[in-house]
């Protein structure tokens, strides 16, 4: 059973040490943070098909096997769920998904992995700002078939299957990795070998970055664990998600950011 005690422990201490625009010293983090508030602001209106996708599926009362190679999900963890429910309690909202557009839009875009499809609601969020071609991967393929984009998007690929026999073989096609969005199994030991398979075809403009961080200890430690490697320069803590850079204009440093 998963300790949600521990999740609000996690987010009052986040709460706790969060910093805001006007307490950052550094000039290009002052100024990545301020720009990812203008492109929120910038695309308040856009990809509203998207939205209309998430309600439609919130209004879905069907069920579908799921096949779950992880640590399941807090709320609902049965072989069979609605597809409301999956998308109620397994997708990022809105405002995360546009925050993994906007640091999408950091890097050259062309190459764009998902770990972890879910529903497909950030798979096309980052098709919109995608310049060559979205990888998505899903292990359960009930929800992979509910979840593939049709036209509109012609850049997205779902790969189906287990993300250990997946990744692998097509990251040895791709070559360098633009910007990547780790969201699977949220385990330790997966999250991290995940990190670890990217590194090798990561470039100074690739960033990464890694869902529900806060999500249990385990995901915490593996958060932690990515922090502190070498290549890791910078590392933002928004609590829902950790995103890292690999250039950075200063010492490696770490941030805890208000969102």
């Amino acid at each position: 059973m998963h300790n949600n005690a521990y999740s609000l422990l996690s987010y009052i201490k986040y709460w706790l040490i969060k910093e805001d625009k006007y307490s950052l010293q550094s000039p290009f983090l002052f100024t990545l943070y301020q720009n990812l508030f203008r492109f929120l602001h910038a695309r308040k209106d856009e990809d509203q098909d998207i939205e209309m996708f998430r309600n439609q599926l919130l209004s879905c009362t069907k069920s579908i096997e799921v096949k779950d190679h992880g640590a399941g999900s807090k709320t609902v963890n049965t072989p069979k769920r609605a597809v409301a429910d999956i998308t109620k309690y397994s997708t990022s909202n809105r405002k995360y998904a546009q925050l993994y557009q906007y640091f999408a839009t950091l890097t050259p875009a062309h190459t764009v992995l998902e770990l972890g499809t879910c529903m497909g609601i950030c798979s096309r969020y980052l098709s919109k700002v995608t310049h060559g071609q979205v990888y998505t991967f899903e292990g359960s393929p009930e929800i992979a078939r509910v979840a593939k984009p049709g036209q509109g998007y012609d850049n997205v690929h779902v790969v189906v299957g287990e993300l250990s026999d997946k990744l692998p073989p097509l990251l040895s096609t791709l070559g360098k990795i633009d910007f990547a969005l780790i969201d699977a199994t949220h385990t330790y030991e997966a999250t991290l070998r995940y990190f670890e398979q990217l590194l090798p075809q990561t470039h100074p403009k690739t960033i990464i970055a890694i869902g529900d961080i806060h999500w249990s200890r385990e995901m915490e430690q593996a958060w932690e664990a990515i922090k502190n490697k070498p290549q890791v320069q910078l590392s933002l803590d928004f609590y829902e998600c950790g995103i890292v850079f690999f250039e950075y204009p200063g010492a490696k440093a770490e941030y805890v950011l208000d969102f």
